[in-house]
C-alpha cells in the first residue's frame, strides 16, 4: 500500500466529515453532549467533593442524562434542533439545583453555550436579494 493512497482515503474521509458537520449545528450539539457527560461524571465524584446530592437523587441523574440525549439528537436529527436546544437550556439551568451546582458550573455553562449555539444555527440559505439591494442603494 502506497502512502499516497492512504492520504487520498484520509482526505476523502475528512471531506465527508466536513460536509456532514456543515449540515448540522455540530458545535452546539457537541457542547451539550459534553455538558451532560460532565455533569453525570460529577455525580459519581467522591463524597468529599460533592457539594449536595440534590432533590431525591433521581433528578440529579435524570437531567444530565436527558441533556446528553438532547446533544446526540441535535447531532443526528438536526431538523428538530429548536426543540432540543430549548429543552437543553432548561435542563442545563435545572442542574443548578439538582446536580452539584450544574457540575461545578462547568457543565452548566457548557450546556447553556451549546444550547444557544444550536438555537442560533441556520442551515445554508441563499442570500436575500432584497436586503442586498438596500445595502448598495
Amino acid at each position: 500500500m502506497k502512502a499516497g493512497a492512504r492520504t487520498d482515503d484520509t482526505l476523502d474521509l475528512r471531506g465527508t466529515f466536513r460536509r456532514w458537520r456543515a449540515e448540522r449545528p455540530f458545535w452546539g450539539g457537541l457542547l451539550l453532549t459534553l455538558a451532560g457527560a460532565e455533569i453525570l461524571l460529577t455525580e459519581k465524584a467522591s463524597l468529599k467533593v460533592v457539594l449536595h446530592i440534590g432533590m431525591q437523587g433521581l433528578a440529579g441523574y435524570l437531567l444530565p442524562a436527558v441533556m446528553l440525549l438532547c446533544g446526540l439528537l441535535i447531532l443526528f436529527n438536526p431538523a428538530q434542533r429548536l426543540f432540543y436546544s430549548l429543552l437543553g437550556i432548561l435542563l442545563s439551568l435545572g442542574t443548578w439545583v439538582t446536580s452539584n451546582l450544574g457540575g461545578f458550573l462547568v457543565g452548566l455553562f457548557l450546556g447553556v453555550l451549546g444550547s444557544c449555539l444550536t438555537f442560533g444555527w441556520l442551515p445554508d440559505q441563499e442570500p436575500r436579494r432584497r436586503l442586498l439591494r438596500r445595502g448598495h442603494a
